[in-house]
C-alpha cells in the first residue's frame, strides 16, 4: 500500500515538473546567449513572474518526490516522473489545437507499461544506504559528468542536447541525495538531513543552470525527455550501488527491468517527436519576439507585401 501511495505521489511530482519546465522554458528562450552557463542567467530569470511560478511548481514537485521516497524505492519514484511528458502533450494539443494521434497514444501506453514494469521488478525499501565509499564514488562520477559543460575546453558540450544530458546527471545526483534525506528523516538524524539537503541544493543548482541554458537553445520538449531518460537510466542502474537497492528476482527480473527501461526510453522518444508536443514550447515562441522587433528593419526600403491563400505577392 505504501508503494502505491508513493507511486501516486511520484506521478504528481512528475506533473509538477512538466508544467514547471513548460513555464520556465518560455522565459529562458528570451534570455541573451551571452548569459549561458552563468549565474547572470538565473539572476535575470528570477525577475520574471512566469519563471517564478514555474519554479514554484518544480519545488512542489521536489516536495512530492521527497515524500514519495519515504514510501517507495527510488527505482519506482524516478521512472514515474515520466508523467511530466504528458503535461507537455496536453499543453501542445491545447496550444496547437491538434488531435492526439496514434503516435501520442502509443507513447503514453509505452511509458505506462515501462513504468509499471519497473515498479514490478523494483526492490522494496532498502534498510540502509550503500557502502560509503561506493556512494562517494557513484556521486562523484555523477558530479563530474554534470560539470563537463563548465570546462573551458568543452565548447561542443555547450549545446542543447549535451547540456540536457548534463542536467540529467545533476538531477540524478539530487534524486539520490533526496532519497538520503527521506531515509534520514524517520530516524531524526537532522545533521545528516541538513548535509544531504545541502548536497541536493548543489546538484539541483547545477542542473537548473544547465537546463535553463539548454532551454535557451532548444524547446522544452527537446530538452525535458533527454533529461528524464538520463535520470531514469542512471538512477535505476546505480541504485544497487549508491542506494543499496538490489534486485533479487534472478534473470527474469533483470530481463524485465531491461525491457522496461527500453520501453520507457522508446515512449519518451516517440512523445518527444509528436507534433502536438513540439508545439508546447516551440522554439518559434522564442524567435517570434526577435523577429517582430526586426520586422520594420527587414522591410526598410521595400514596399509592403500582400499575402493571399496562394502565397506572397
Amino acid at each position: 500500500m505504501n508503494a502505491v501511495l508513493g507511486l501516486a505521489l511520484a506521478l504528481g511530482a512528475g506533473s509538477c515538473y512538466g508544467f514547471g519546465v513548460t513555464l520556465q522554458a518560455l522565459e529562458a528562450r528570451r534570455a541573451p546567449a551571452r548569459e549561458s552557463l552563468h549565474l547572470a542567467l538565473l539572476r535575470r530569470l528570477v525577475s520574471r513572474p512566469r519563471w517564478i511560478v514555474g519554479t514554484c511548481c518544480v519545488v512542489a514537485g521536489w516536495a512530492l518526490q521527497a515524500t514519495a521516497l519515504l514510501l517507495a524505492p527510488v527505482t519506482v519514484v524516478q521512472p514515474a516522473l515520466a508523467v511530466g511528458l504528458f503535461v507537455l502533450l496536453v499543453a501542445g494539443a491545447r496550444l496547437s489545437q491538434e488531435r492526439v494521434g496514434r503516435r501520442e497514444v502509443i507513447a503514453v501506453v509505452a511509458i505506462i507499461v515501462g513504468v509499471g514494469g519497473l515498479a514490478i521488478t523494483a526492490p522494496g525499501q532498502a534498510e540502509g544506504d550503500g557502502n560509503a565509499l561506493v556512494v562517494g564514488i557513484g556521486l562523484g562520477l555523477l558530479g563530474i559528468a554534470a560539470l563537463v559543460p563548465y570546462s573551458p575546453r568543452r565548447g561542443h558540450w555547450r549545446t542543447g542536447a549535451p547540456l540536457a544530458i548534463s542536467a540529467g546527471f545533476a538531477y540524478s545526483w539530487s534524486g539520490f541525495s533526496t532519497k538520503f534525506v527521506a531515509d534520514a528523516i524517520p530516524s531524526e538524524a537532522w545533521i545528516v538531513v541538513l548535509v544531504w539537503l545541502g548536497a541536493t541544493g548543489v546538484g539541483a543548482g547545477i542542473g537548473l543552470l544547465s537546463e535553463m541554458t539548454a532551454l535557451q537553445q532548444r524547446s522544452a520538449i527537446h530538452v525535458f525527455p533527454i533529461m528524464l531518460v538520463v535520470q531514469i537510466v542512471t538512477v535505476v542502474l546505480l541504485a544497487p550501488l549508491v542506494a543499496g537497492e538490489g534486485w533479487t528476482g534472478g534473470a527474469l527480473s533483470l530481463i524485465t527491468l531491461s525491457l522496461s527501461l527500453a520501453v520507457v526510453a522508446v515512449g519518451a522518444g516517440l512523445l518527444a517527436t509528436a507534433p502536438a508536443v513540439r508545439a508546447a514550447v516551440s522554439t518559434d515562441h522564442g524567435y517570434s519576439s526577435s523577429r517582430l522587433s526586426t520586422f520594420p528593419v527587414e522591410l526598410r526600403g521595400s514596399s509592403p507585401r500582400k499575402t493571399t491563400s496562394r502565397g506572397t505577392l
